[in-house]
């Protein structure tokens, strides 16, 4: 069994992808746009315009796959409810993935130490997702 997040940025996917390409070293493994569907979208199901937005993407971040979409193409994405949780090794991979993900979004808890990590921090991305980064305890 496998468990994998799957995105809905309605309308910004791409731009979300070059972010976590460039913020995570995220490797785009699969990327297809509406009008590449193997099979016709049902007539009212795409906003005009919405041609070359992205139907299904699927991204590599370290040893995860993420799978992303337009969606809707409302332009208002909503993340809620959940965090996706980045965990590196170091103190400073921590430090500059997290300074990478929080340009243009907002920070909730600076990276700090806690009982369970040497730098720990909570952020939400630009696009609206949410983030926590965790540095594993050196060995």
């Amino acid at each position: 069994m496998q468990l994998q997040s799957y995105l809905f940025f309605d309308g910004r996917c791409e731009e979300a992808i070059e972010f976590y390409q460039k913020a995570l070293g995220a490797k785009v493994e699969m990327l297809m746009r509406n009008h590449e569907s193997p099979e016709a979208h049902p007539p009212g199901a795409l906003p005009p315009g919405s041609e070359n937005k992205v139907l299904h993407a699927t991204i590599r971040i370290g040893s995860t796959v993420i799978m992303a979409s337009d969606g809707h193409c409302s332009g208002q994405p909503k993340f809620e409810g959940f965090s996706l949780s980045l965990i590196v090794k170091s103190e400073a991979e921590a430090e500059k993935l997290f300074t990478a993900l929080a340009d243009g979004g907002r920070v909730q808890l600076p990276l700090t130490k806690t009982f369970f990590s040497p730098k720990f921090g909570m952020l939400t991305d630009r696009f609206g997702v949410a983030w926590m980064v965790l540095a594993q305890v050196e060995k």
